[in-house]
């Protein structure tokens, strides 16, 4: 099966589960891809995408986006028009709604800032591979839907150096379309409903 086709049958996989017409399938890089294949779990839509927590993407469910949802993010979006700066600042305002819309229903409007396996209350928090998938398929999702002006959604990073005390993290990312400059959208370093991290890939690479 190519890798256009696999992205095409999860489209159907959920629209069927569902029991309505095909989703259409958002195409995907191979480093986006893996954030979905890894963990069994299928990409997002232009119609839904999935939601994971629990450390490692151990609890799923998915967010079905409903007319009110798109036209809630489409106006915070419409927000950031004025430049590639206040886009990120809607970028963030999105990533903070998709938190208080997620919270209540799964139970991470108690999560915690920097959580992982030795907070426990995994039931209730997301860890950095958590975060990267649900800031990601946010973003892939508001790219599908032609709501960004400045910015495409990029890959995946990745750091992690012991050697200099720093410990393993992962972030989403996008890309600024003028510059090329790669900016992170990390969730993971805050709690419940505040701003995600908004940094040069540069900047948070070097970070501890």
């Amino acid at each position: 099966m190519t890798g256009i086709s696999r992205f095409l049958w999860a489209g159907a996989f959920v629209a069927a589960a569902a029991g309505t017409m095909p989703a259409r399938a958002i195409e995907l890089t191979s480093p986006q891809a893996d954030l979905y294949t890894s963990v069994s779990i299928p990409p997002p839509t232009d119609s839904r995408m999935p939601v994971c927590y629990g450390f490692g993407c151990r609890r799923r469910t998915f967010l079905d986006f409903t007319d009110g949802d798109r036209k809630a993010l489409t106006q915070i979006l419409a927000s950031g028009k004025a430049s590639a700066v206040a886009e990120r600042a809607a970028i963030q305002k999105a990533v903070i709604w998709f938190d208080k819309r997620m919270g209540p229903i799964i139970g991470t409007d108690k999560r915690i800032a920097n959580a992982d396996i030795r907070a426990g209350a995994d039931a209730t928090n997301f860890d950095c591979w958590d975060t990267t998938r649900n800031a990601a398929s946010l973003l892939l999702v508001l790219q599908d839907w032609k709501l960004f002006k400045y910015h495409t959604v990029g890959n995946p990073r990745y750091r992690g150096n012991f050697l200099v005390g720093q410990l393993p993290h992962n972030t989403a990312v996008i890309v600024d379309k003028t510059s090329g400059v790669e900016w992170v959208v990390d969730m993971w370093p805050k709690a419940y409903a505040q701003p995600p991290d908004v940094m040069t890939a540069e900047q948070w690479q070097s970070e501890r």
